[in-house]
């Protein structure tokens, strides 16, 4: 068995939630979860790493169980996000990442930021390109070119409860190996008075991310990270073009897919982490 500890950490006066496990003194990987998830995401995937790597997984500002302050009293931007968790990682002397969905940006902008800190990036279903955005996108484009009221209306779909089950569920070929517990709890933590407009104000802010595309695709060309990007083939919102697209500014990035959807994790956590184990050997 594997012992996770539960912690928590002042950032700013934020305070952030992350799990930690494996040796104090191995090569650190720090794991950054997605939409609309926290990092009971890794909860299959930690285990099976924690022999080999020192494991960080925070929970991103407004997700899980760290600080959601109102949108008043904080802004709820990628960029702002993102410094938080460099100033959670910035005790780390060197570390790799592990980015998914909303973590990719959030991974990429620190990299791009402190390229001499990151030794190696794993992407799963994590996009940097724009021919890895699917037509699922199309109404999110429409917010971000008039974030009206009515079109801020239509993506509140997104932050429904019949919505998070799908991202868990589609292109999964036995939806029956997807367990309640993720979609369950990410429900829970999107219920919460003010989530659900904080969701959609980041939404509308992820526009700024494929805005930041070139500079993301610029740190791989002259930084040469090693990569390696592991992808659910099946998911509606992240097309494996995304994927193969990492050899074009990384021409040796290990790219591989999986017979399953956006959340990889909850059918084929097992492989993931023996493509990882390789990778990072």
């Amino acid at each position: 068995m594997t012992a996770v500890a539960y912690r928590t950490a002042d950032v700013a006066g934020l305070t952030v939630f992350y799990r930690e496990a494996g040796p104090a003194d191995a090569p650190t990987l720090v794991l950054l979860h997605g939409f609309p998830s926290s990092s009971h995401m890794f909860r299959d995937l930690i285990p099976l790493l924690a022999d080999r790597f020192h494991i960080i997984a925070p929970d991103l500002p407004g997700f899980g169980r760290s600080d959601m302050p109102s949108r008043d009293d904080f802004d709820y931007t990628f960029e702002r996000i993102t410094d938080v968790i460099d100033g959670l990682t910035a005790p780390l002397r060197r570390f790799a990442l592990y980015v998914f969905d909303y973590g990719a940006p959030v991974g990429f902008r620190l990299a791009a930021r402190h390229p001499e800190r990151v030794t190696a990036i794993v992407s799963q279903n994590g996009n940097a390109y724009e021919e890895g955005l699917s037509d699922a996108w199309n109404p999110i484009r429409a917010y971000w070119q008039d974030p009206s009221a009515a079109n801020r209306a239509a993506v509140r779909t997104m932050v429904e409860p019949r919505t998070t089950v799908w991202q868990y569920t589609t292109g999964v070929p036995d939806e029956s190996r997807v367990g309640p517990d993720g979609y369950s709890l990410d429900n829970y933590y999107l219920g919460r008075d003010g989530a659900a407009d904080i969701q959609l104000d980041l939404l509308l802010d992820y526009a700024s991310n494929v805005a930041m595309y070139p500079t993301f695709q610029e740190y791989f060309r002259t930084s040469r990270p090693p990569l390696l990007a592991v992808w659910g083939r099946n998911d509606p919102f992240f097309l494996p073009a995304g994927a193969e697209a990492f050899k074009r500014d990384l021409p040796d990035a290990c790219v591989g897919f999986l017979d399953t959807g956006h959340f990889a994790l909850e059918t084929n956590a097992e492989e993931v982490a023996t493509a990882i184990r390789a990778f990072l050997a």
